[in-house]
């Protein structure tokens, strides 16, 4: 592992933890009936995919090129991070139209 490659696996682990975390605040915000701030969340977390996808495409695209694109533990961190970052975005989504059902 580069760190070249390092430079771009570290923003996928903090841009798939930012989205995660922006998505338990939407939640938390649809659940108050605050869906404003819901939704500032939920467009806080996607912008957070939106980064660290460009990082996970540099990355493909060199290996698709046919440079050594190493796997590592923190090749396989980052990628938890990100899909479990993508995962609680969209089932923050589905929770925050829930509430405003429920809170009409």
């Amino acid at each position: 592992m580069n760190d070249e490659q390092m430079a771009v696996i570290m923003p996928l682990i903090i841009f798939g933890g930012e989205a995660k975390s922006s998505a338990i605040e939407a939640i938390q915000a649809a659940k108050a009936g605050d869906f404003d701030k819901a939704d500032e969340r939920i467009k806080a977390a996607n912008d957070a995919i939106v980064q660290a996808h460009h990082g996970q495409t540099e990355l493909l695209t060199k290996a698709a090129n046919g440079e050594e694109v190493d796997v590592s533990i923190y090749m396989v961190h980052a990628q938890d991070h990100l899909m479990t970052g993508i995962a609680f975005v969209d089932l923050a989504k589905e929770i925050i139209e829930l509430y405003k059902v429920i809170k009409g």
